[in-house]
């Protein structure tokens, strides 16, 4: 016995212990997926309670044949990152489903005739949605050159100017606008309009104004949180040259935060782009091309697949079909916008070192 064990001092564990085989996590994880795949084929129990049963029983199985082999430190260091693993997997299977589904049964109509015809006269097979996509870009477009501008300035007032209680007023506003339903925001506007016009008043223009409530507080929020990231030095630089404010927020400011603020705007864009409720009071519904937002209804996508889901005719594949086509248009623009909007980034985006 040595003197350290004499004097009561435990000996020193080794600090390099045994790991798992490189393939061990995945053997683990494959044999818990063909349990749960037998048991699915001989049992009534749903796949996704399998699923999430193997999973834990991989996890549980992994941390403690890791504690086993390479103690309790790397055991958790497992555990823990199996965790994230699974809380990541979990939050985007809803995302990967969703995408397969619309795929899988849009791309039945996503051809030529589906971009290129509309839906007048049209029953039963054939016809498309060219009209709701026109009236689709249309309403967008008109929504955002109307709110982008307001929204930018508003956030500039607030980071840059603002002070006291107009200040707390206008972020009180922003925030409650932010969170009221999409419906209030069409009847708000279809209030306003009909004021005006008369009761009965469908115009494209009038789903602008309602999908530019509903982006004006995201615009404003997202510019803002960019504008309070640009680092003070650069301010405090360009004012000891002795540039006024205003110049300093057009030439420093907002070139810093232009990657921020093109992200900010295509997550507004996206955020009202498949709104249904809203459009459904405003703009009505139309089965030919209408390219002037102040003259007469004005279809778009999201109304146009709520339209066709829910049409009596018979048989009602060719109107689910023109239902999911449409939807997956719609993902698809949204997804080009965001593409466009890295590519702006790059070319003009300012980065901060």
């Amino acid at each position: 016995m040595s003197t350290l064990d004499i004097a009561g001092i435990p000996p020193r564990t080794p600090m390099v212990q045994g790991s798992l085989p490189s393939w061990g996590p995945g053997a683990l994880f494959a044999g818990s997926a063909v349990v749960a795949l037998g048991l699915l084929a001989v049992t009534d129990v749903s796949f996704a309670l399998l699923l999430v049963g193997a999973v834990v029983v991989s996890g549980a199985g992994l941390y403690a044949w890791s504690r086993v082999v390479e103690g309790a430190r790397t055991a958790t260091d497992r555990g823990v990152t199996f965790l994230v693993s699974s809380a990541f997997a979990l939050a985007i299977a809803p995302l990967v489903s969703l995408l397969y589904t619309v795929t899988a049964r849009g791309f039945a109509r996503f051809d030529y005739q589906f971009f290129t015809e509309s839906a007048r006269n049209v029953v039963g097979e054939g016809g498309g949605a060219s009209h709701a996509i026109v009236g689709t870009l249309v309403i967008t477009g008109v929504a955002t050159l109307a709110s982008v501008p307001i929204g930018i300035l508003a956030a500039i007032y607030l980071q840059e100017y603002g002070r006291g209680r107009l200040k707390r007023a206008i972020t009180f506003f922003v925030d409650v606008m932010t969170g009221i339903p999409s419906i209030v925001a069409g009847l708000f506007a279809y209030a306003l309009f009909a004021l005006f016009l008369g009761p009965g008043i469908r115009l494209g223009v009038i789903g602008s104004v309602a999908l530019a409530v509903l982006m004006i507080p995201i615009v404003v929020r997202s510019t803002e949180e960019m504008l309070k990231i640009v680092p003070n030095h650069l301010r405090e630089a360009s004012y000891a040259l002795g540039v006024p404010k205003w110049r300093t927020v057009v030439k420093v400011v907002l070139p810093t935060a232009l990657g921020g603020i093109i992200s900010g705007v295509m997550l507004a864009v996206a955020r009202i782009m498949g709104e249904t409720a809203p459009l459904l009071i405003t703009t009505g519904a139309f089965s030919s091309i209408n390219l002037n937002p102040t003259d007469g209804r004005m279809q778009n996508l999201a109304v146009f697949a709520f339209n066709e889901y829910k049409n009596p005719g018979v048989p009602r594949d060719p109107y689910f079909d023109r239902a999911w086509a449409a939807a997956l248009t719609l993902i698809v623009l949204v997804m080009t916008l965001s593409l466009l909007a890295r590519l702006i980034y790059k070319r003009f985006g300012t980065e901060t070192r």
